[in-house]
């Protein structure tokens, strides 16, 4: 351990195998250099040491910039050093000076853009003062002076001084709070309000909705449940509006009122900014003039009248008499059929139900399932006429909701007898998932043989046709971004649902995109999913051979690992865009493992994408990691987490074994 904290381990001739300046953790300490694409990923509270909601990462363009975990897009930063360069140089680093306490960006030889220079006044007593800067549980990058007695010990601590803080306030953080709840500005703390109408959630910051919304887009008079509240001086991120009209304050709220779609409005200058769920970033600010209206569930006391008000009618006794009879009678019918009935049914109502229940509960405390009938996606298809699709035991349709005037797109189960385990196993496993590289679940039909899935539409179909069916190749960058979102999908599947699921059909076929090319793992019909002390299954997985590992095919322990040979395929794939099979009709060398192997051990990558601009050291990276996941022995295979962390460069990457595939 050296005096400047850094634990150091040397081999036997004295030479550095590690030390733990090159791996931070949340904080670095002076002396320590923070290098492109190096992070602090924050604790999850002070005595929580583990991995916590927010990271900060030294770009590769010269920016320091503070993101919520699992986000990466610009427009998700809430804090940025503001040291952009648009010709960044790859030898940038943070570095604070263990002398001056000095916070800044620095080159090998020279200085750069200085963050912090002005610290408080270093004791003339002969006392130590010791520099750090931590990313804290709150997401505030902070710099502090510690000051020791003149013995130096611990216990001889004066005085410990918040040097510096990136964030003024922590309701600057957009995320601290989480979805559906504000923060009010108290001083550089602030304080989290769930929006009227949402309940607190229990597991992480934020507020989830105390009603369902499933019927909010049916009939004319759904209005009477609802009211607006009126909440002043709240704004909230106004970049995710899906309307925005000229009106006045008083039109404003009696549009979002009666736009099934609309849950909360922002009203200023004349703009009415309407959103959907779930409202993001919500800061309570006196300063603004902004009038927000959030809308919630509340029966009877609405001030709008139905148009078709129900009127009761009081009939005559005898009336009474006769039709009590009459439905007595029915009653008598009904309990004769249903009783000659029952053993048949009663094992079709009892998976129904089962079913059913497991379908309508909440998704990530937001989303419901919805039971449509059949008569309303033939109607929503138009009679099932624009096929997206087919594989053995269906097909996919293009519909139309009339609520919202929204895309859907509906699976059909044909072939009943094979897949009516895979329809339950689909239902199942992506009920019980929310993620943005998922594709979103809205709902089902369950009539008799009827077994239909709506599932959310992807305008741009499928990474198979944007990667193979394409004249000119997508564009690298674009790549590179679909492979890690893929990447982040199959860590969700893997580590972070309720029920951790093995897909067992990653392809490019079941990958899709949606209208702004976001990439979204699909089709869940061979999902396996696991219990929380299961560490895999035995059951067999069918799959789309040349994806499958080796395990699937021979009757071995599927785990995890099944989908990272699967990922390590489409990733090759990716980079090359071309598929793993030769192309028989003009003998096109296509991707091999083989021939792509002998282009990573003679270092000519070039071949693997021709005369194409790439980025070389993101090529081999990816190179790389892909022949680490396409290991015949599982337990070589790298964790998804860690196969995201090789790929975006901040874990090293381990020399691949050779696979004769």
């Amino acid at each position: 351990m050296q005096d400047s904290g850094n634990f150091v381990l040397y081999d036997k001739e004295s030479n550095v195998i590690w030390e733990s300046f090159d791996h931070p953790t949340d904080t670095i300490l002076g002396g320590q250099r923070l290098t492109v694409n190096m992070m602090l990923i924050s604790s999850v509270s002070a005595t929580d040491r583990s991995s916590g909601r927010f990271y900060l990462v030294m770009q590769g363009d010269e920016n320091l910039v503070a993101y919520p975990v699992n986000r990466t897009f610009t427009f998700t930063a809430y804090w940025a050093s503001g040291t952009y360069k648009s010709i960044a140089r790859p030898d940038v680093f943070l570095y604070l000076d263990p002398q001056k306490g000095q916070l800044g960006l620095r080159y090998p030889n020279t200085t750069g853009s200085i963050l912090v220079s002005t610290i408080s006044q270093i004791p003339n007593n002969g006392s130590t003062v010791v520099y750090r800067a931590r990313l804290n549980p709150d997401g505030k990058f902070v710099l502090y002076s510690h000051s020791f007695g003149v013995s130096g010990d611990v216990a001889d601590t004066v005085e410990v001084v918040d040097e510096w803080s990136s964030l003024d306030s922590l309701c600057q953080n957009k995320d601290y709070c989480g979805l559906n709840s504000y923060c009010s500005m108290n001083g550089s703390s602030g304080s989290c309000t769930c929006l009227p109408g949402f309940l607190p959630r229990s597991d992480v910051p934020g507020c989830y909705p105390g009603f369902t919304d499933e019927h909010s887009c049916q009939g004319k008079d759904t209005e009477v449940s609802y009211e607006m509240n009126v909440l002043e001086h709240i704004q909230w991120d106004d970049g995710r509006a899906y309307s925005i009209i000229n009106v006045s304050l008083e039109d404003c709220y009696q549009s979002c009122l009666k736009d099934c779609n609309c849950w909360g409005a922002l009203f200023g200058s004349g703009n009415c900014n309407k959103y959907r769920l779930p409202i993001m970033a919500a800061v309570l600010d006196p300063t603004n003039s902004i009038t927000a209206f959030v809308k919630s569930i509340s029966p009877g006391n609405s001030s709008w009248v139905p148009t078709k008000p129900k009127i009761v009618v009081e009939r005559k006794k005898a009336l009474a008499l006769i039709l009590g009879l009459s439905l007595g009678t029915f009653a008598l019918i009904c309990s004769l059929l249903a009783i000659i009935s029952i053993f048949l049914y009663r094992c079709r109502a009892h998976g129904y139900r089962a079913l059913s229940g497991t379908a309508n509960q909440a998704l990530n405390g937001e989303y419901t399932l919805r039971s449509f009938s059949y008569d309303e996606l033939e109607k929503a298809t138009d009679g099932f006429k624009e096929i997206l699709g087919r594989n053995p035991y269906g097909a996919v349709y293009k519909g139309n909701l009339s609520e919202g005037n929204k895309n859907v797109a509906v699976k059909t189960l044909e072939n009943v007898q094979e897949g009516e385990s895979k329809f339950r196993t689909e239902m199942t496993a992506v009920g019980r998932t929310h993620h943005r590289n998922l594709v979103r679940l809205l709902g089902f039909c369950m009539e008799g043989s009827r077994k239909l899935l709506v599932y959310e539409f992807m305008s741009n179909g499928s990474l198979a046709n944007f990667l193979f069916k394409v004249d000119n190749r997508p564009p690298w960058k674009e790549r590179v971004r679909i492979a890690l979102e893929v990447a982040r999908g199959i860590l969700y599947l893997h580590e972070e649902c309720e029920s951790r699921i093995i897909h067992c059909n990653i392809k490019p076929q079941n990958i899709l995109l949606n209208d702004s090319w976001t990439a979204k793992i699909s089709d869940f019909g061979l999902a396996k999913l696991l219990m929380n002390n299961q560490t895999g299954t035995f059951t067999g997985a069918k799959g789309t051979r040349g994806y499958m590992a080796p395990e699937s095919e021979n009757a071995m322990l599927i785990t995890e690992k099944a989908d990272i040979y699967s990922f390590g395929v489409v990733l090759l794939e990716i980079m090359c865009c071309k598929t793993m099979e030769l192309d028989v009709q003009t003998g096109d060398k296509t991707l091999q493992f083989d021939w792509a192997y002998d282009c990573f051990s003679t270092n000519d990558l070039k071949k693997l994408v021709g005369d194409e601009d790439v980025d070389m050291k993101v090529l081999e990276r990816m190179m790389k990691v892909g022949l680490l996941c396409l290991q015949d022995d599982p337990n070589l295979r790298p964790a998804m987490k860690n196969v995201i962390l090789m790929l975006e460069g901040t874990m090293n990457i381990p020399e691949p074994l050779y696979q004769s595939n």
